[in-house]
């Protein structure tokens, strides 16, 4: 599929700048649209289990902040939805298990943070909690020590939002811990989506080349880049022919919201490497329309089921 097939009403005006894929986020500019498209009422039958790899929680507090921006700046949230109802929401419509993400934008919050995930995760099995830590702050090494001893699987770390180069030195005490606790990192090093609203040039700090010095830096990192690597996305498909460490998660970038949809080739260089994930609830469209444009794709029977499921299972040790 790519973005000739989408249905007219599916699609996006053309409106988008060089600024970065929020350009219409600009100052006098309005964000992106919502899409209006319809949901399903729970997952296909028939489909293997489903682990979305890729879901925000947040504190209520936390939630409405992230919310305000995007309704500002970024699009339309679709789901209002506090944690307990997003769980909930998922889990009811026949999502096996839930990857749950989140980040610190400042110094003193990811122990909050942690613990709230940790909590969550306590309460609900099918929950797989990750920490977060805001590199260079004091004690990092720590925070995620007793992240991990909490139980939380893996850590989260956002480089548009906390305004870090994937290679930044402060990064490399955590790289470190994450491998010798032999837990994988989530890091957003793609330069997309960016917006000129945060605090930094994420297309400056971010590249597929930078993500390479890290891999070759710390080889027993499992590291994993949400949207395909988005934009760079022949850039990563060669990073994952040449790293045995890389994931890659496929959140918002098979959608057909963004301007440019990623080729075939780079879900079938390493389809073992592929996570599906969906960033809910921060979606400006129907909860499903990622997966229904990757089943669309019918990469084969046991492909769909490593990307949608069977390949988060691994990379967090639940198989």
């Amino acid at each position: 599929m790519n973005a000739s097939e989408m249905d007219a009403s599916d699609t996006l005006p053309a409106c988008l700048g060089s600024a970065g894929w929020l350009a219409p986020g600009e100052p006098g500019r309005p964000p992106l649209p919502a899409l209006g498209d319809e949901e399903g009422a729970r997952l296909p039958e028939g489909l293997p289990p489903v682990v979305d790899a890729h879901v925000h929680l947040f504190p209520d507090g936390v939630f409405e902040a992230v919310w305000r921006w995007f309704e500002q700046y970024g699009w339309p949230i679709r789901y209002k939805l506090h944690t307990p109802q997003v769980l909930s929401f998922l889990l009811s419509r026949g999502i096996h298990r839930v990857v749950a993400l989140h980040y610190a934008h400042k110094p003193g919050m990811a122990r909050f943070l942690n613990h709230y995930i940790a909590e969550v995760a306590r309460a609900e099995p099918r929950v797989l909690g990750l920490a977060t830590v805001l590199p260079g702050e004091p004690g990092a090494v720590d925070i995620l020590t007793e992240a991990f001893a909490a139980g939380l699987k893996g850590v989260k770390l956002h480089c548009h939002v906390q305004c870090f180069a994937p290679d930044a030195p402060e990064l490399h005490e955590v790289y470190e811990a994450c491998a010798r606790a032999g837990r994988p990192l989530v890091l957003h090093a793609g330069r997309e989506p960016a917006s000129p609203h945060y605090q930094c040039d994420v297309h400056a700090l971010c590249s597929a080349e930078r993500v390479e010095r890290v891999l070759q830096a710390h080889p027993g990192l499992q590291l994993c880049v949400p949207h395909l690597g988005a934009d760079e996305f022949d850039a990563y498909t060669r990073l994952l022919e040449r790293h045995d460490t890389l994931w890659l998660d496929t959140t918002m970038a098979l959608a057909g919201y963004f301007p440019v949809m990623p080729p075939r080739r780079l879900l079938e260089v390493r389809p073992e490497r592929i996570l599906y994930g969906t960033d809910f609830p921060h979606l400006p469209y129907a909860w499903d329309r990622e997966l229904r444009r990757l089943l669309a794709l019918k990469l084969g029977d046991e492909v769909e089921a490593g990307i949608l499921g069977g390949n988060a299972l691994k990379l967090y040790g639940e198989c």
